[in-house]
């Protein structure tokens, strides 16, 4: 018996979620479009994803809302894709799953990137608080991401500017 491809007899808004953002590729795309990655070429060299993979993520998270596709006014105009409202919704579920990566995944030996409340600098907590503040979630736009020691082994154009911290969901700009 095949494996079916998707959830749509389930009814449950897990199930529903996943259909959207349960593809594998998926969850990096938007991981990166919250780190300030918005040119296609620069998702493309920082995800190792194939092209016509990265474009069917791109296109479906366009249409279900979750990013929205605008004009990059540079020479020639280009395309950019920014986190709508229903994207950077996914901010509190994305970061769990980080957390929980390097706690529990395997291999998950060193943290390459940590994240800071941008007001007092204070490390977010697991669950996304900043202890020193006493705030309860940190809003992305509030976050700063920093590499740690020792991180940068990848080279292409964003992982090179993620080696310097900055704001999440700000434009990264990156030498390509």
């Amino acid at each position: 018996m095949a494996l079916k491809q998707g959830y749509s007899m389930q009814d449950c808004s897990l199930a529903r979620t996943l259909e959207l953002v349960g593809e594998r590729w998926t969850m990096l795309v938007i991981r990166d479009a919250f780190y300030g990655v918005r040119r296609y070429s620069d998702f493309l060299a920082h995800l190792d994803i194939p092209r016509a993979v990265l474009s069917t993520r791109l296109r479906t998270l366009t249409d279900s809302g979750v990013l929205a596709r605008q004009r990059y006014e540079v020479s020639p105009p280009r395309d950019e894709y920014v986190l709508t409202d229903k994207g950077r919704a996914l901010w509190p579920a994305l970061f769990a799953l980080l957390m929980w990566g390097q706690v529990h995944a395997s291999g998950a030996t060193a943290v390459r990137r940590y994240y800071a409340h941008a007001a007092c600098g204070e490390r977010l907590a697991p669950d996304g608080g900043c202890p020193s503040c006493e705030v309860a979630a940190v809003p992305p736009a509030d976050i700063e991401i920093h590499p740690a020691p020792g991180s940068g082994a990848r080279q292409d154009p964003v992982s090179r500017a993620l080696m310097r911290p900055h704001r999440l969901l700000e434009r990264l700009e990156t030498d390509a």
